[in-house]
């Protein structure tokens, strides 16, 4: 399996999990956008299509924060038959906070593949009762899981042992 990391504002730091990650899975990408500091939806999800069309695998999107908005924007939109699966962490809560608004509103409908959302109680970017509408919207599997945060590199999770255990959860969860 392939995974294709696709980072949120800002980009995911040295210390951000995906970073580890992207060091530590057998076959990793990574979303770069051309603008980290001030997101476009527009740009944001072009990119994305972008490395999505240079896919050559079956591929589990590992979404972050905004990353996660810039994909189910995607997942709404298009299709590729690679995509297996979206493991969305953290889903930022664009039509709440203000830095992200031109990313509003958030697609409310089943997505196209299997899906996981990972949401903390205590997130400052989306609560953990719209993460949960999110996942039922979407179709996804929910993992709650606990008070982490925005699960990001302030976190300070390291390699997030953890979350790689969510990831396996849910990739044996798709495997045909």
């Amino acid at each position: 399996m392939h995974y294709l990391i696709i980072p949120g504002l800002n980009n995911s730091g040295p210390k951000h999990w995906q970073s580890f990650w992207e060091k530590s899975l057998p076959d990793v990408s990574r979303v770069h956008q051309e603008n980290w500091e001030h997101p476009e939806k527009e740009d944001w999800v072009n990119r994305l299509s972008h490395y999505i069309a240079e896919l050559t695998s079956d591929t589990i999107l590992v979404a972050h924060s905004l990353g996660v908005v810039t994909t189910v924007e995607w997942l709404v939109k298009y299709q590729n038959p690679l995509i297996r699966g979206a493991f969305l962490v953290a889903p930022a809560d664009a039509d709440h906070v203000d830095i992200i608004r031109s990313f509003a509103p958030i697609p409310l409908q089943k997505l196209p593949v299997p899906s996981m959302v990972v949401a903390s109680e205590n997130d400052e970017y989306v609560t953990f009762e719209r993460a949960q509408e999110f996942a039922k919207a979407w179709g996804s599997q929910l993992e709650n899981v606990g008070r982490l945060g925005h699960i990001n590199a302030k976190t300070d999770l390291g390699e997030w042992p953890a979350g790689k255990a969510l990831l396996q959860k849910f990739e044996n969860s798709i495997k045909l």
